[in-house]
């Protein structure tokens, strides 16, 4: 119904950046909410930036002054600007959707893409 396609992940070193970002299609009719999460091994799948279709944005507190999320909902596509990176920054980082489809304007849920390597070595 939804699909979330990443790129822009990679082997890095610390304190170089990388530019993750994401574009979703399929049956879309609406769009609220698109972000990015990600998940180191062994520890659960964390917030890192969201971005409503108003504009508003939220980070983690890790990350809120070395990441910067951007894109634009209306055309379904979402980028994180990943500056600074740090070793516990490797992660795979997941892009997310929460909206709706012409199947059922009405019933909001969420999507995930498949996720995109970031490896930071120190």
């Amino acid at each position: 119904q939804v699909q979330l396609v990443e790129s822009g992940g990679g082997l890095v070193q610390a304190g170089e950046s990388l530019t993750l970002s994401c574009a979703a299609s399929g049956s879309i009719f609406s769009i609220r909410v698109m972000g990015w999460y990600r998940q180191a091994a062994g520890k659960p799948r964390e917030l890192v930036a969201t971005m409503s279709r108003g504009g508003r944005t939220e980070y983690a507190d890790s990350v809120k002054d070395r990441f910067a999320i951007s894109g634009d909902i209306t055309k379904n596509t979402v980028y994180l600007q990943t500056n600074s990176l740090k070793p516990e920054d490797t992660a795979v980082y997941y892009c997310y959707a929460y909206g709706s489809t012409k199947f059922d304007p009405n019933y909001n849920n969420a999507y995930w893409g498949q996720g995109t390597q970031v490896t930071v070595s120190s």
